[in-house]
């Protein structure tokens, strides 16, 4: 059985996937046509390369599809429930940095903390007769998060466009995104919470804990992990899957 590693197909995240593991010497190509979503990988013997959307890299590692996957900490988080118990973190890439945070709109002068959301959120719902609003795609890490700090009144509108924009078009009072610069977040007239940081992403390397983990495919992840200079962490990883 081939050991099958998902990677992003396209854009700076593919690049910089390609860029990463190709220092290591373990070389990645897209065959094809751009669309085609196929490609090789030269270095290791018994690895298949397959090209997903970094959004699909999740599902795909929590069925056991592909046995590795390349993709964001945030969207591993957000889209599998207790992530952890179904994919093994095997290497920080060092790229594809942002931050999930909390903003408000800067004129809210007296808002700064979670506290002071909070205490907004209860005044909002007395005086408008309905919750606070809250635009997002990442509902599970917002909502856990919010809960997690006591933070009530207020409700997870569904954000998968420009989310920045959703408080000065009325839809939302108040936004959960992810900001690398916080310069759309500026240009929106929005500020981040002193306390309003959810997670910091990047690019991380996964195993799929469902995988057929048969001793071929363990061997074959031995010699990719010892090409890629991950070797002092592939028994402690062996053992976790």
């Amino acid at each position: 059985m081939m050991l099958k590693i998902g990677v992003p197909s396209k854009g700076r995240l593919m690049e910089k996937t390609f860029d990463w593991f190709g220092a290591r010497g373990v070389t990645m190509r897209q065959t094809g046509a751009e669309r085609e979503y196929s490609g090789t990988v030269e270095g290791v013997a018994g690895v298949e390369l397959v090209l997903l959307s970094a959004g699909e890299i999740p599902r795909e590692l929590s069925a056991g599809r592909i046995h590795l996957g390349v993709t964001g900490s945030d969207l591993v988080r957000e889209k599998l429930a207790d992530w952890s118990a179904q994919v093994a973190e095997l290497a920080a890439l060092g790229f594809g940095h942002a931050d999930l945070i909390i903003a408000v709109p800067t004129g809210w002068a007296d808002v700064d903390t979670l506290d002071d959301l909070d205490a907004v959120a209860a005044q909002f719902r007395r005086t408008h007769g309905h919750r606070l609003r809250i635009a997002t795609k990442y509902h599970r890490l917002v909502r856990e998060f919010l809960t997690q700090n006591g933070v009530a009144d207020y409700q997870l509108v569904d954000s998968q466009g420009a989310t920045e924009g959703t408080v000065k078009n009325l839809t939302a009072e108040a936004v959960a995104d992810i900001t690398s610069s916080g310069e759309t977040l500026r240009a929106n007239h929005l500020k981040i919470l002193s306390d309003g940081l959810i997670h910091s992403s990047q690019a991380m390397l996964f195993a799929a804990r469902r995988a057929e983990w048969d001793a071929p495919t363990r061997s074959t992840l031995q010699a990719l992990l010892t090409r890629l200079g991950l070797a002092d962490a592939a028994p402690s990883v062996l053992d976790r899957l």
